[in-house]
C-alpha cells in the first residue's frame, strides 16, 4: 500500500490528539473493565454483554490504531498569505448572489458543515491555483454550478 499523506490544518492535529488521549486515557480502560466485568458473570458463550463489550473494544482499539498512523502520516497545512488558493487558504466566492466562505483542507479534515472542504472534492479541485477574480465551473447533479472568486486568505 503506497504512504499517503495525511493534510491536516494544526487545528485538526489538535484534535487528533485528543480524541487519542480520550480513547486511550479514557475510553479503553472502562471497556477493558467492562470486558472483565462480563467476563466474571460466567458463560462466554451466551453472554450477550462480554461480546458487544468485546466488539466496542476491538473497534476502539482499531480506532486507536488509525489515529496514530493518521498523526505518523500528517503533513501540517501552512496558512499563509496566498495569491492563489490552496490548501489551508480560505476562499470566499459568490453563486447567484449568494457569497459563501470554504477552508480548503485535507480529506480527514473535510466537514461541509463547518464549510471545509477536501482539496480531492470537486469543488477543491476547482478552486485551486485560481486567484481572485476568476470564475470556476463545477459539474453537478442540477447542472453546472458557477463561482466567482471574491477574496483569498
Amino acid at each position: 500500500m503506497p504512504k499517503l499523506d495525511v493534510y491536516l490544518t494544526n487545528e485538526g492535529l489538535k484534535e487528533l490528539k485528543e480524541e487519542l488521549r480520550v480513547l486511550v486515557e479514557e475510553k479503553k480502560p472502562a471497556l477493558l473493565e467492562r470486558v472483565a466485568i462480563a467476563r466474571a458473570h460466567g458463560d462466554l458463550s451466551e453472554n450477550s454483554e462480554y461480546a458487544a463489550a468485546r466488539e466496542d473494544l476491538a473497534f476502539t482499539e482499531s480506532r486507536i490504531e488509525e489515529i496514530e498512523t493518521l498523526i505518523l502520516k500528517a503533513k501540517i497545512i501552512k496558512n499563509k498569505k496566498a495569491k492563489e488558493v490552496k490548501l489551508g487558504t480560505k476562499v470566499t466566492v459568490k453563486n447567484n448572489g449568494k457569497t459563501l466562505t470554504f477552508e480548503l483542507v485535507g480529506e480527514w479534515e473535510a466537514n461541509p458543515l463547518e464549510q471545509k472542504i477536501s482539496h480531492t472534492s470537486p469543488l477543491g479541485q476547482a478552486l485551486i491555483g485560481k486567484k481572485t477574480g476568476e470564475k470556476v465551473e463545477i459539474e453537478a447533479p442540477a447542472g453546472k454550478i458557477i463561482y466567482q472568486i471574491q477574496k483569498i486568505e
